[in-house]
């Protein structure tokens, strides 16, 4: 197992920028794909981004293509999220995930096997 805990969360004007980490320790991190998801109030979890194992290939969701940015350094078993240009649609509790099955983008929630706790974003108008 991985084990994962996020940081960087906060409150936050809309039109502003967050970074989140997501520090990971256990089994070899520079193995495995990572992906962030998120959870608004009454809302179901959804896919945000996912990054391989060498951060050379990554996907996003529709939704914050072009605003958000993930990234990964192996030497410190920790993946980023840059976000950019928040909006009050992106407030949410953010979590990472790995997946330890594949090596394959995927964007199913139920293809992550470790979760982090969460780390909660507020964008205010």
């Amino acid at each position: 197992q991985v084990q994962l805990r996020e940081s960087g969360g906060g409150l936050v004007q809309a039109g502003g920028s967050l970074r989140l980490s997501c520090a990971a320790s256990g089994r070899s991190f520079g193995r495995h794909p990572m992906g962030w998801f998120r959870q608004a109030p009454g809302k179901e979890r959804e896919f945000v981004a996912a990054i391989d194992w060498s951060g050379r290939a990554t996907s996003y969701a529709d939704s914050v293509k072009g605003r958000f940015a993930i990234s990964r350094n192996n030497a410190k078993n920790t993946v980023y999220l840059q976000m950019d240009s928040l909006n009050v649609e992106d407030t949410a509790t953010y979590y990472c995930a790995a997946n330890l099955g594949s090596s394959a983008l995927v964007r199913r929630e139920g293809d992550y096997d470790s979760w982090g706790q969460g780390t909660r974003v507020t964008v205010s108008s």
